[in-house]
């Protein structure tokens, strides 16, 4: 694992993209709380709330299709418009200062924690 990077992979005994999968998941309550669909650029992202506009769990496909039996839960800055235009005015403005909080400190460890346990749940779904 980088210094502030954490990413694990998961595989599911079904094929999913972030839609089925995001159905499949989404009335359960993981360690971060319950899964979001949200729009993110030009598709869409399945994450959890944020610990900081730093630190949020997100699961993504492995694959650069969109779907597939094999995922990536990681630790990410926080997605959705006003996070991201957020995150860059921030990095800008202090010359990338403000934007330390993701790669180490307490919601650091608190979010790569999460990363774990949402892998453990997502396993122990059994999907």
């Amino acid at each position: 694992m980088a210094f502030g990077i954490k990413q694990k992979k998961v595989e599911f005994k079904n094929s999913y993209n972030v839609q089925s999968l995001f159905d499949a998941i989404k009335d359960h309550e993981f360690t971060p709380g319950k899964p979001m669909l949200v729009d993110h650029a030009f598709t869409k992202v399945i994450c959890f709330p944020e610990v900081d506009r730093q630190n949020q769990v997100q699961i993504v496909p492995a694959s650069m299709k969109g779907e597939g039996t094999k995922w990536t839960v990681m630790k990410n800055e926080a997605i959705g418009k006003e996070n991201v235009m957020k995150n860059i005015a921030m990095g800008a403005i202090s010359n990338g200062w403000a934007n330390l909080g993701s790669l180490g400190g307490k919601n650091c460890k608190l979010c790569e924690q999460q990363v774990d346990a949402v892998v453990a749940e997502l396993q122990a779904l059994g999907i």
